[in-house]
């Protein structure tokens, strides 16, 4: 919902500038105008023909900039979401797929760099790409900017298969069992995110005695993260 709940069901597009700022400071009129034009968003119209915003469009634009700014999607993606959220009315968000030049466009990549990025494995070659290619194809621009490229990533390709052979061989004996596969996904996800915080813990360990980070605090960063989530539990409930 929108912060300060608003008496009127109907406000203005400054108001609405003023409700989104906080979060996106790069939100503008002529942003709103630009997404009503490309069908995302359906203000009505006062009989002076000014834009009137209801409760409802305000969390369609919170949508579709978050889309924008924590995704890079395109608004062709948004606007499926959008309309499979419209028809389900169950807030169940269907799966990203863009095309190759969205895929490039949304990352700011160049096509070599994809091309490389493929070569490597570090993206599946398909006619439809996923939010995984894009979180990889766009952290790979980044750490371009360092003089990373796709060559120097292969070792993360190589570990991260390990990783996902080590969960397969360790979830095998659920998967076998008759019934739902829910304990076997849900060990699967577990043991992945355990392996993830160990990677990122050795990470930055090796980056704290290489004098390349601050020295973490007493605990580490596993306390940390039992302190910031505190309810969090594996998949046997423990």
């Amino acid at each position: 919902m929108t912060r300060g709940h608003r008496s009127s069901a109907s406000v203005s597009i400054g108001q609405v500038l003023d409700e989104l700022r906080a979060d996106f400071p790069d939100v503008s009129p002529s942003k709103i105008r630009f997404l009503e034009a490309e069908g995302l968003i359906q203000p009505l119209r006062a009989s002076s023909g000014y834009r009137r915003f209801a409760v409802a469009d305000i969390e369609r634009l919170r949508f579709i900039l978050t889309a924008q700014r924590d995704e890079y999607l395109p608004l062709r993606v948004i606007k499926e979401r959008l309309d499979a959220l419209d028809g389900t009315g169950a807030g169940q968000v269907p799966p990203v797929s863009m095309t190759r030049s969205e895929l490039l466009e949304a990352a700011g990549a160049t096509e070599e760099l994809l091309a490389e990025l493929e070569d490597y494995g570090l993206v599946r070659r398909a006619r439809a790409y996923t939010t995984q290619a894009l979180s990889v194809v766009r952290s790979a621009v980044l750490l371009a900017e360092y003089g990373i490229q796709p060559r120097h990533l292969r070792a993360l390709k190589a570990a991260a298969e390990r990783e996902v052979s080590l969960v397969e061989q360790a979830v095998a004996p659920l998967t076998r069992q008759k019934g739902s596969r829910e304990p076997a996904l849900r060990a699967a996800r577990d043991m992945a995110g355990h392996i993830a915080r160990i990677h990122v813990t050795l990470v930055e360990d090796g980056l704290t005695a290489a004098g390349l980070a601050s020295q973490p605090p007493v605990g580490g960063t596993q306390a940390r993260e039992q302190r910031e989530a505190p309810g969090l539990r594996s998949a046997s409930g423990r």
